[in-house]
């Protein structure tokens, strides 16, 4: 009898420190808004979040204690004043959003430490973090 042809092992599994690098690598880029929020309530200040999004999405609604910089907008002069020894977390609309990619590049060009809020507003919001703007309740907020 044929045993069922599996897609899951098609491709062979990574050895435990081809994984170990792969999953070290992605968390050194990434972290998520549980990791963020835990952070702000233990007062952890070690981080700067930065909504990267618009800045009329931002005046909407935002993370709480979040800072605006559109990605379209980071140059070394909008940076002058920003510490490059303080961890920058970058934060787009959703998964669906490059922005915070497209930030983390520019930001990284410029000298900064960076990581990625995956799932980005979208997932704060999903989570019952809170927010500040002008906007109140958990709409979305496209930007």
């Amino acid at each position: 009898m044929n045993s069922p042809i599996s897609l899951v092992h098609e491709t062979p599994a990574a050895s435990p420190e081809e994984a170990r690098r792969h999953f070290l690598g992605k968390l050194s880029v990434e972290t998520d808004p549980s990791d963020v929020r835990r952070d702000q309530l233990a007062g952890a200040d070690s981080f700067l979040l930065v909504d990267v999004r618009a800045a009329s999405a931002y005046a909407d609604r935002h993370a709480a204690g979040a800072v605006s910089l559109p990605y379209a907008d980071i140059s070394p002069e909008t940076t002058a004043g920003w510490p490059k020894d303080r961890l920058l977390v970058l934060y787009c609309w959703s998964p669906a959003c490059n922005g915070a990619a497209k930030a983390g590049f520019r930001f990284s060009e410029l000298g900064f430490r960076v990581k990625e809020m995956i799932g980005g507003f979208e997932y704060w919001q999903r989570e019952g973090f809170p927010t500040e703007g002008a906007r109140v309740g958990h709409e979305p907020v496209i930007g």
